[in-house]
């Protein structure tokens, strides 16, 4: 596993997200991911450790999970050496299997969209604080492990959603994929 963040960014797509419940198994596929550097004015360790971003300064591989504006939760992937705040976003999965594990408590919503989006990707696996800090290569009940598809072609845009150094071609996904989120001009 790279231990850089641009690096590790690029290596999460294709690798499956998988969350186990008391009643079975969730999995799908990641299909998008942001950078967030450490120097870098839109990651959350740009100013230094906190009691809420600590996890992000672990070692490589460990779950930050934060509310965003209160409403959704952001799952992220530490992605540098212990003490280096940087991470990798989580912006969309494909989903593969268990979807009728996942939920989204508010309104229907198409199953096209069920996991296209950070904010859906963390409802519908149900992931909260309770993950924030967890080895996401090791864990038991998420993680990240790999089936060995080839993906084809990775794609590279500006990050989305953001105001601070949102020109950064920072922001991966699978080229074609249509369960990648944003605008279709960010897509291509």
């Amino acid at each position: 596993m790279p231990s850089d963040t641009v690096s590790l960014a690029r290596f999460l797509l294709g690798k499956v997200l998988v969350r186990e419940f008391p009643r079975g198994v969730a999995a799908g596929r990641i299909v998008e991911t942001e950078a967030y550097l450490q120097h870098d004015p839109a990651c959350h360790g740009f100013r230094g450790v906190t009691p809420r971003n600590r996890s992000l300064f672990l070692e490589c591989g460990h779950a930050y999970v934060y509310l965003c504006y209160g409403t959704s939760y952001m799952l992220n992937v530490s992605s540098e050496a212990a003490g280096i705040g940087a991470g990798v976003l989580l912006r969309a999965l494909e989903p593969l299997y268990g979807t009728e594990h996942m939920r989204i408590k508010t309104r229907p919503i198409k199953s096209i969209d069920l996991t296209r989006g950070p904010g859906r990707l963390t409802a519908a696996l149900r992931v909260d604080l309770r993950h924030d800090g967890l080895k996401l290569f090791a864990a038991e009940q998420l993680w990240i492990g790999s089936d060995n598809q080839d993906i084809g072609s990775v794609g590279q845009s500006a990050r989305i959603g953001i105001s601070k150094a949102a020109a950064e071609r920072l922001r991966f996904f699978v080229a074609g994929n249509r369960y990648v989120s944003g605008p279709r001009k960010f897509n291509r």
